[in-house]
């Protein structure tokens, strides 16, 4: 055995002891090994050392399901892989298929075949097309599978070994302090060739949690992960990651040994020979989602949970005072690792990152805006009793078509600000697909399906959206443009490296304002949004622009004076205004108009 592979072993036996400190570590790290880098798989010689190397400012990611794109006739997955070399290509460069596996409910996240795709969509081939032209993110479900899946089943059963591979509890056990996100009873009664058992269910009973406390399920997931790797996946995302370790009489929410998990699962893609990121979804308030960066050690990316409501609550509110003030102490990501950046997402927009952060009265004038503007609540079961809003469900682009003092003419324009600031921000932006369309709140698919996140889930008829897209005058066609637009623009812009150094500035309210600067300090972007109504003027000594340097707004190509000429935003007017080449910005931290990060 050589020198880097006894490393890895030594590390991953380190790692298992932690996790199982019952079993041989020995022993489980050659399963593991044998289980992620199957014979003729070939490996990294050393771990790749923790950079910012795995992105650049050129990402962007279309979140979109396999079949949100059909007409009838052909696979969905053949329409979206159209519509991304038609629509997208030099747009956005990476893509998240949502679940395209067989499932039974929960649109793809009750899933009863990994290492299958649903044939309703397409096949691998069709998935392999699109890793050819695009990045692409795959979802592990590793929380829970279908209670009608090949494993349950089996676990009912009582075969080897998937008689132990999913939770069970006692109706007696203590789970009050148990944190989830439904109001559903945690257990479900089921019989099994043993006599009945309660078997736990995070999400629904039709989505039953697996035990990671037996090892044979960590290994079954990595071969998973091996196998999707191999289909060009390039992006792994954690799905409900934080839920994966159960202890009775605790919270059941970010155990250490979910940490040790997600360390390992790491440690195997930096071994990889193909370069492999890990994403998190932890739809949880900021310090826990936080966590998952690890010491560098964990996720390479985390979602930007908090992010959503905070931009829907200024853009109502026509105030950037709370976003402002979380932006100011948001620490930047550490070395090798990013923030992914989004509004809007195939689930609601979560209220539990705004916990904190966003005082009781603003969070109810949000709700109650968003109820206005056509969207719903759900909410989620509290440790110990009751309910609290969990997550609003509307598309983003509707929650954008008015403000706590009602509709107005500004619909397109407030929208179009709301992604400019994710685009702007220390981070990948990801773009949820129904954003990019201004696809409307889908009314008649929560009446059909009978569940809130089917408000954003609509299915569009691609001929029509091909006919919308090809009117100028249709808002489909609008917004679709001006997003191409400006992260086309975007892409060019080395200050936009998802790592690039980020201040906050210090402004006006009705301005959210970001400073930039590139990692190799050639190039700054003060990145100002205006989140209201009314026209804001911004001195130049505001921001500190440098008299004699030569100031451009990207967005709208003007030359921007810095002899004192105040710079004008209209409402909902975004500018990005740079001097790529100059390399006095150490001057600009000196003068005390922003606050770090």
């Amino acid at each position: 055995m050589s020198k880097p592979t006894q490393t890895l072993s030594l590390r991953l036996a380190e790692l298992l002891s932690q996790i199982y400190p019952d079993l041989s570590a020995d022993i489980l790290s050659t399963q593991v090994l044998d289980a992620f880098f199957p014979e003729d798989t070939p490996r990294r010689k050393r771990a790749r050392t923790p950079g910012n190397n795995l992105w650049s400012e050129n990402d962007a990611v279309l979140i979109t399901y396999g079949n949100s794109l059909v007409d009838g006739t052909h696979k969905p997955l053949d329409l979206l892989n159209d519509f991304l070399l038609e629509y997208l290509k030099g747009v956005v460069n990476g893509v998240h298929i949502l679940p395209f596996f067989p499932f039974t409910s929960d649109d793809g996240f009750a899933v009863t075949d990994y290492r299958a795709v649903n044939p309703m969509l397409g096949d691998w081939p069709d998935i392999n097309r699109i890793a050819d032209e695009f990045l692409l993110m795959s979802d592990l479900v590793l929380n829970h599978v279908s209670s009608q899946g090949a494993w349950f089943n089996a676990y009912r059963q009582g075969h080897e070994p998937y008689d132990r591979f999913f939770f069970e509890a006692s109706p007696e056990d203590d789970v009050s302090e148990v944190v989830r996100p439904r109001t559903t009873p945690l257990l479900q009664e089921v019989e099994t060739s043993a006599g009945p058992r309660h078997v736990w269910c995070t999400f629904s009973h039709d989505q039953i949690d697996l035990d990671f406390r037996n090892p044979e399920v960590l290994l079954e997931f990595l071969r998973i992960m091996r196998l999707h790797i191999n289909n060009g996946v390039r992006i792994i995302r954690l799905d409900a990651v934080a839920f994966i370790w159960k202890v009775i009489g605790t919270k059941s929410i970010h155990m250490p040994e979910t940490h040790a998990i997600v360390r390992l699962m790491r440690l195997l893609c930096d071994f990889a020979q193909e370069p492999v990121i890990l994403l998190t979804e932890t739809n949880v308030p900021n310090a826990e989602n936080l966590s998952y960066f690890g010491n560098r050690n964990e996720a390479h990316a985390v979602y930007n949970f908090t992010l959503p409501p905070l931009v829907l609550h200024a853009m109502m509110s026509g105030s950037a005072e709370y976003l402002n003030r979380w932006q100011v102490g948001m620490p930047p990501a550490q070395l090798g690792c990013a923030y992914l950046n989004f509004t809007a997402s195939h689930d609601g927009i979560g209220m539990r990152p705004a916990e904190g952060v966003l005082p009781e009265e603003e969070k109810a004038k949000v709700i109650d805006t968003v109820r206005d503007l056509g969207g719903l609540v759900s909410m989620r079961a509290l440790p110990g009793g009751g309910e609290s809003p969990y997550e609003l469900n509307i598309t983003f682009f509707e929650a954008m078509g008015g403000t706590f003092k009602g509709r107005d003419d500004y619909h397109i324009a407030r929208f179009l600000c709301s992604q400019t600031i994710v685009m702007s921000l220390e981070g990948i932006p990801a773009f949820y697909i129904h954003s990019m369309l201004a696809t409307p709140n889908d009314h008649e698919q929560v009446e059909r399906r009978g569940m809130n996140r089917a408000i954003n889930r609509h299915n569009w008829e691609y001929p029509t959206l091909k006919e919308e897209l090809a009117n100028p005058d249709s808002v489909h066609a609008q917004v679709l443009g001006a997003l191409s637009d400006r992260l086309r623009l975007r892409s060019g812009q080395s200050a936009f490296h998802p790592n690039a150094t980020q201040f906050t500035l210090q402004l006006d309210p009705r301005i959210f304002g970001v400073w930039r600067q590139s990692l190799d300090r050639d190039q700054s972007i003060f990145a100002l949004h205006n989140v209201s109504d009314e026209t804001v003027f911004i001195s130049p000594g505001a921001i500190n622009l440098i008299e004699g340097a030569d100031w451009t707004d990207l967005l709208s190509g003007e030359r921007i004076r810095s002899d004192g000429t105040e710079i004008p935003l209209a409402p909902y007017q975004c500018r990005w205004i740079t001097n790529r080449g100059q390399s006095r910005d150490r001057r600009l931290l000196r003068a005390g108009f922003w606050r770090h990060r």
